[in-house]
C-alpha cells in the first residue's frame, strides 16, 4: 500500500471514527421565539439580515411568526393573506413617507409557554418614514414589544407574556402549514447552524433598534 492510500485510508477511518461525536441526540431541542420573514413574488423568503439592519422599500410585505423551531428547514411561515393592496388599503400614502405591510402570526397553543394563549394571527400597515427599518415598522404597529438584556426580540404586542428564545426540551409537533421540507433523517439533532443564524438574526433588532429610537429621540 502506498504511502498517499495510507493516508487516505486514514483520513476516512478518522473521519468515521468522528462521526458519533458530531451527531446530535435523536430527540432534538427546539427553540421558542419570532421568526423574521420577507414576502418574495408571493412566496416567504426567511430574512438573510436583522430587521434593524433590513430597510424595506414602499410597498413590501414582512412577516413575524412564533413558534417552537426544531431546526431552519422545518420553521413554520407566517399565516393568512399578505397581500400589500389588502392589507394597506385603509392606509393612505404620504409624501416622505412610505408603507409596509406586516403579517404577525402568533403561532399555535402547542408553541405557546405555559399559560399563555397565542393571540389570532393579524396584519397591519405601518407607515413611517423612508429611511425606516423593518424593527421599526413592527414597533410602528405592534407595541408593547419587549426584549431580553442581551437585546433579543422577545414579544411583539405582548405576546408571549414571559420566555425569550427559551430551549424546549423537545420539538413541537411538526406545522402542517410549513411548506418547508422537514429535518433530514440522521441530521444534526441540535440547533443547525441556518436556525442559529435566524435566532442572531432576531437578536439584532434589539441593539440597533433600541440605538435607532434614541437616535431619533428629539
Amino acid at each position: 500500500m502506498t504511502v498517499r492510500v495510507r493516508h487516505a485510508v486514514a483520513a476516512t477511518a478518522l473521519a468515521t471514527a468522528a462521526l458519533p461525536v458530531l451527531a446530535a441526540p435523536a430527540h432534538a431541542a427546539g427553540y421558542r421565539y419570532w421568526s423574521f420573514w420577507e414576502r418574495d413574488h408571493a412566496t416567504w423568503r426567511f430574512a438573510q439580515s436583522g430587521p434593524a439592519t433590513t430597510t424595506p422599500k414602499d410597498g413590501a410585505v414582512e412577516g413575524w411568526r412564533f413558534a417552537v423551531t426544531a431546526d431552519s428547514a422545518s420553521a413554520a411561515k407566517p399565516r393568512g393573506p399578505a397581500d400589500f393592496d389588502t392589507i394597506c388599503a385603509g392606509t393612505a400614502a404620504k409624501d416622505g413617507m412610505k408603507r409596509v405591510a406586516l403579517v404577525l402570526d402568533f403561532g399555535v397553543p402547542e408553541d405557546a409557554p405555559a399559560g399563555d394563549t397565542p393571540p389570532q394571527e393579524h396584519t397591519a400597515c405601518a407607515r413611517l418614514p423612508v429611511d425606516g427599518t423593518a424593527a421599526e415598522a413592527v414597533a410602528t404597529v405592534a407595541k408593547p414589544l419587549r426584549y431580553n438584556s442581551a437585546g433579543m426580540l422577545c414579544a411583539i404586542a405582548g405576546y408571549p407574556q414571559t420566555g425569550c428564545g427559551e430551549q424546549v426540551s423537545s420539538p413541537a409537533p411538526a406545522h402542517p402549514t410549513a411548506s418547508a421540507a422537514p429535518p433530514r433523517p440522521g441530521g444534526s439533532g441540535g440547533p443547525s447552524a441556518g436556525l442559529l443564524a435566524g435566532i442572531a438574526v432576531v437578536v439584532v433588532v434589539g441593539g440597533a433598534a433600541v440605538w435607532q429610537a434614541r437616535r431619533r429621540r428629539p
